[in-house]
């Protein structure tokens, strides 16, 4: 039943004793108010609604987001930025937008893709548009994965029938059980439709802690050769990282048909980060916590951090993932600084 003749039918108990002039003011009324209700933009800015077919991502604000928010990552921030904005961009992509992160713990990652699921869907995580699946939490069990698949695919092809837009992100990709992503696969290829459903509108992340050995060893072997880290190009690292994700067993795209059929448009690859790189962290931290930024406190939370390789000590074992609870610690002189400068 259409809004208006359900709005005018919960008013008739009302209009009919009301007065020919107070009736026709009261239908009046209800016309305009099913008008507003009506109108997109109204509607949505009290029900959170999938963006419509014209939607596109802002590359100045995703741009701006990656420089202010996310360290040492020039690698990942150039790639991400032209890959989703070039889908963004296209009235009619082939398929979906596929991107496979890799990288140490603290690197950026998770960050990174919260970052791109808020452009898309500006709840984010919370978005009932945006669906994150962790390995170890929704695919526990080895002997259900033909289970899994089944209901992989039953919500993926849900959620897309909603939203074109989805998105979907796929954590702890080197815990995932051999073969199960695969499930996905008719969904990423190069199909108009699949049962009547469009996916190339949806984006899906794969995050994994895979390939994070070989991306160091990379980085430091520039180091070692007198090269700035910035120098590094997409070409030295992804041919290695998507051969080395495919035939490493605890992978969760171990053989996977989503690699052999070149249905991943980039491997991303997220460095390790340097001291430099730490301090930016915990200055972006203070900040959000509302703190002016003490240099005294930076190098306290920087010098509690464990570095590699044991001698020369460039990169951070655990990237920035330990920032926030190391810096809990400081949050007495923290306090006492800002009311001081305040």
């Amino acid at each position: 039943m259409p809004r208006a003749l359900r709005l005018l039918w919960l008013l008739l108990p009302g209009l009919a004793a009301l007065e020919p002039f107070s009736v026709g003011l009261a239908i009046g009324v209800a016309s305009a108010l099913t008008g507003y209700l009506s109108y997109p933009n109204f509607y949505c800015s009290y029900v959170e609604c999938c963006p419509g077919a014209g939607h596109r991502i802002n590359a100045t604000a995703l741009k701006a987001q990656l420089d202010s928010k996310l360290f040492g990552q020039h690698l990942a921030k150039d790639v991400v930025l032209k890959a989703v904005m070039g889908f963004s961009n296209n009235p009619s992509p082939k398929k979906p937008l596929t991107l496979s992160l890799h990288g140490w713990a603290g690197t950026g990652k998770n960050f990174l893709s919260q970052i791109l699921a808020e452009r898309v869907h500006p709840a984010g995580l919370r978005s009932k548009f945006v669906h994150l699946f962790l390995a170890t939490l929704h695919f526990p069990h080895h002997e259900q994965v033909k289970l899994y698949k089944e209901q992989l695919q039953n919500w993926i092809r849900g959620n897309v029938s909603v939203c074109p837009h989805s998105v979907f992100i796929f954590d702890e990709m080197d815990k995932m059980h051999p073969g199960l992503i695969d499930a996905i696969k008719p969904f990423l290829d190069y199909y108009e439709q699949v049962d009547g459903v469009s996916y190339r509108k949806a984006i899906f992340i794969f995050l994994s802690n895979a390939g994070g050995d070989l991306i160091n060893k990379a980085a430091l072997d520039f180091w070692t050769s007198g090269k700035q880290r910035e120098e590094i190009q997409l070409k030295d690292l992804e041919p290695m990282l998507s051969v080395g994700v495919f035939n490493n067993k605890n992978s969760g795209l171990w053989h996977s048909s989503l690699i052999d059929r070149n249905l991943i448009d980039y491997f991303v690859p997220f460095l390790p980060l340097e001291h430099k790189h730490v301090k930016m962290c915990v200055r972006a931290e203070m900040i959000a916590r509302g703190y002016a930024v003490d240099e005294k406190v930076v190098q306290a939370v920087a010098d509690e951090m464990t570095f590699f390789p044991k001698a020369e000590k460039i990169y951070s074992d655990k990237g920035c993932k330990t920032v926030q609870a190391k810096l809990d610690i400081h949050e007495d002189v923290m306090m006492r600084d800002t009311k001081a400068k305040g």
